[in-house]
């Protein structure tokens, strides 16, 4: 296995440094849509998993425009970056890399929440809170969408093998 088997989980951590239930609804959404992950993690199939997963994604996207929303880089907020870039990291890493996958995740959001939280400040201050969110909202979720829609397959197998 190559490095770029591993970039849709350096992906995937890219999109949870801005949006941290976008991975997990986003999986949850490829759940539904009868798609599989290459990594193997039972937790995804569960669908007590599917439909909080979704809640929280939408939950995040509004709570994201209220004025006492925290800044993503507060311990919670990277706690939730390292959890859902850890677990979507692994699922989309091949089978038997998971744990490479999730690492490469969690090593990329991390550090990117920093960036991303800059560059949300400066466009609030440019556009204010609400567009900000809602542009950043449209980014992230079709990035989101996008690698996972490009990694996972109808019967399990990954596009990238």
């Amino acid at each position: 296995m190559k490095a770029p088997d591993l970039l849709p989980s350096a992906l995937i951590g890219a999109v949870a440094s801005a949006r941290s239930m976008t991975p997990m609804a986003a999986l949850a959404a490829a759940h539904l849509a009868k798609r599989k992950t290459p990594g193997r993690l039972r937790l995804l199939t569960h669908p007590l998993f599917t439909a909080g997963a979704l809640a929280m994604g939408v939950g995040e996207l509004y709570g994201d425009k209220m004025k006492s929303a925290p800044d993503r880089t507060v311990f919670l907020g990277l706690l939730a970056r390292v959890m859902s870039a850890g677990i979507a990291g692994s699922a989309l890493a091949p089978k038997g890399r998971e744990r490479a996958g999730g690492l490469v995740a969690v090593l990329t959001a991390v550090p990117l929440a920093y960036l991303t939280l800059a560059g949300r400040k400066r466009a609030m201050r440019r556009i204010g809170q609400t567009k900000s969110g809602l542009i950043e909202d449209l980014l992230i979720v079709a990035s989101g969408a996008a690698v996972v829609a490009g990694t996972v397959r109808k019967g399990g197998t990954s596009r990238r093998r």
